[in-house]
């Protein structure tokens, strides 16, 4: 049986329709077979978490689960076992997929383990600690944290105040927070579970500083105390992630062997002296980062499959749940037959697919960045901008959508028996973990006025502005097929734009390119009237703020729909790819409705046209009404798995089906 053959099977085992195999199929795009296989060997007997438990019992319930799934191979994926052992990518992201089915504590807790933890040991450590510590890792005998962030520094990594500093008469690495700001926190497995921790830390050698490194440092032995010099804290019961023990950590000069120091980028030799491949200071800081991005792209992942878990469950109570009687229906009519619930929801489906494909695309850059095939320095910095961007805007997306799928449901979807209480406290966190989204697309911004390797010093240097058009093009949008197909499109309706219908994809490629071009020319302009008149390039950066983010939101918008467009592109499937184009005309219209404002103020469009964008959406939403199953079906989250007493899939049936 081939790959395709398998994934068709699960899915008449699963009982789908035959539209929403197809779409499903078009949006897991490459990686369908895999993903395909992976939800057929999901364990998904014990896949979420009672919600009444307390802090005590999630932790012990989470802890448990992830044994279980661990022993069933979703844990360590990705991670190798050993030196030598390849790391594999692509299975990381397709098992971080997958946990996100499940309950988020666990799958935020695999991603400390083993996609932090285990990364930092993977990424920026040699065979002997690979040797050393992954077996230990990956069959969870060591428990360990993601020590970066603390009290008093958040985003600011290389401001960090912790202390690394080597001792050369001991041949020993003294770790020390000097300050009580200096104190990690927000630390997964730092509160009960772990024993070692992946330390971020200025280093010190001979009274020079080398920047930012990662020591691996024991915090407890094996009877769950903390070990001599190290200070562990509980930071209790949070908003939401309640089986995760986030603590902080803090180290009176403690003394760790020197070759505990994770040191593939830099460290100390065994005759006392520093030594590194990468010469330049921050370009070792910016690479050791790098090597770090497969967790945000994972988050990422992560929060599209919230929004797909929350979308399903209302859209699928919307299918069953009837509202007042009218003409013609004497039992009422179906909540997804009124125009108002169609427009609140079907409009974030169509958000949630054009983020799938947009994923889909990160995972490939992913995958060739740190696979098997020969990249650049160049690729490395195209997937972190882009990492940074789709994780901002699909965190952010999953927070709207898993609030408006509660409010969709009424009163239903406030019952923790329903899950999307549950979920809507998990997911807000996605927003500002692995990256605060604001900050995140202050980075896409900025490196697009430059490149991401002068990101944060470029604005003190002349020929940013001169450099505004090269960015665009190479930075985000490089020169693939898709995106001059995408620039062709846009070209050809440049004379004519309001000439053209509201679902002419060549009119939603050049509204979309235009909202990326003008505002990201303008910000530069603007940038430099306020150096000139400040002469301070901090300043002149932080006072357009809401500019830069526009600048970021647009551009990352061009990026989703080009990958939506190149989606449709590969569907092999002729009815889904008849209703992939409608939905992604929807998600266009949406997108540009959202910013009709702009568009006016720009003369973009006109002000009959603006308002003819809202009655095309609602139109859209009709047509793709008596697809609703199998755009649910499409987003690949089984039904059983929703496990929402508000759901009962087995109560709708389609006409045709």
């Amino acid at each position: 049986m081939t790959l395709t053959d398998e994934a068709t099977a699960l899915e008449r085992a699963e009982h789908l329709t035959t539209l929403g195999g197809a779409l499903r199929r078009a949006l897991d795009g490459p990686y369908a077979a895999e993903r395909a296989a992976a939800r057929d060997a999901f364990p998904s007997a014990n896949l979420l978490m009672d919600p009444t438990l307390d802090v005590h019992g999630a932790r012990a319930w989470t802890l448990a689960r992830l044994r279980e799934l661990s022993e069933s191979g979703f844990g360590s994926a990705g991670v190798p076992a050993h030196a030598g052992a390849p790391a594999d990518p692509l299975s990381a992201v397709v098992t971080f997929e997958m946990l996100a089915h499940g309950d988020m504590s666990v799958t935020i807790k695999s991603g400390v383990q083993f996609g932090l933890f285990g990364g930092a040991v993977t990424n920026l450590g040699t065979e002997w600690h690979h040797d050393a510590f992954l077996p230990g890792i990956t069959s969870m005998k060591i428990l360990g944290g993601f020590a970066m962030t603390e009290l008093g520094h958040g985003s600011d990594v290389a401001s960090l105040e912790t202390e690394i500093v080597y001792d050369a008469e001991a041949d020993e690495y003294i770790v020390n927070s000097p300050t009580p700001g200096a104190a990690k926190a927000y630390i997964g497995n730092a509160a009960v579970d772990g024993t070692m921790a992946a330390v971020f830390g200025q280093l010190t050698v001979n009274g020079e500083g080398h920047g930012v490194h990662t020591i691996l440092v024991p915090i407890r032995d094996d009877e769950g105390r903390d070990l001599p010099g190290v200070t562990t804290g509980d930071q209790g019961h949070k908003g939401g992630l309640l089986g995760v023990d986030n603590g902080t950590i803090s180290f009176d000069h403690v003394r760790v062997p020197r070759r505990m120091l994770l040191n593939r980028y830099g460290g100390v030799d065994e005759h006392g002296t520093y030594r590194s491949p990468i010469a330049d200071p921050n370009r070792r800081f910016f690479t050791m980062l790098g090597t770090l991005v497969r967790g945000r792209v994972c988050i990422a992942a992560a929060g599209g499959i919230g929004a797909r878990r929350s979308l399903s469950i209302a859209m699928r109570h919307g299918l069953t749940r009837r509202q007042f009687p009218a003409a013609g229906r004497p039992d009422g009519v179906l909540l997804l037959d009124y125009v108002t619930h169609r427009r609140r929801l079907l409009p974030k489906v169509a958000r949630s697919y054009a983020l799938g494909f947009a994923q889909n695309d990160l995972t490939a850059a992913l995958v060739h960045v740190q696979g098997d095939d020969v990249h650049t320095e160049r690729d490395q910095r195209e997937l972190e901008t882009r990492a940074a961007g789709i994780k901002a805007m699909t965190t952010w997306f999953a927070n709207d959508a898993v609030q408006e799928a509660r409010e969709a449901c009424g009163g239903a979807g406030y019952l923790s028996e329903n899950r999307l209480t549950a979920l809507r406290q998990d997911i807000d966190i996605f927003a500002t973990f692995e990256g605060d989204n604001t900050v995140l697309m202050q980075l896409v911004t900025k490196a697009l006025l430059t490149n991401y390797a002068q990101a944060w010093s470029a604005l003190d240097r002349t020929g940013v502005v001169q450099e505004t058009t090269r960015a665009v093009g190479e930075t985000l949008l490089e020169r693939t097929a898709a995106n001059l197909a995408f620039e062709r499109l846009a070209n050809s309706v440049r004379r004519r734009p309001e000439q053209t219908t509201m679902v002419d994809r060549a009119w939603h490629a050049l509204m979309f390119e235009e909202r990326a071009r003008h505002s990201l020319e303008s910000l530069a302009r603007r940038m430099r009237a306020a150096r000139k008149e400040s002469g301070d390039g901090f300043e002149a950066f932080n006072r357009l703020g809401p500019h830069v983010q526009f600048v970021a939101r647009a551009h990352m918008e061009q990026v989703t729909l080009a990958s939506f467009m190149e989606g449709i592109a590969q569907c092999e499937d002729d009815e889904a790819s008849k209703v992939l184009e409608t939905l992604c005309s929807l998600y266009a219209l949406d997108s540009i409705n959202g910013d009709r404002a702009w568009f006016l103020e720009h003369h973009r469009i006109s002000a009959a046209r603006a308002k003819a964008v809202g009655e095309q959406i609602d139109a859209l939403s009709g047509q793709l009404r008596p697809h609703a199953l199998a755009l649910v079906e499409g987003m690949g989250i089984p039904a059983p798995w929703l496990s929402a007493t508000v759901v009962d899939s087995g109560s709708y049936q389609p006409e045709g089906e």
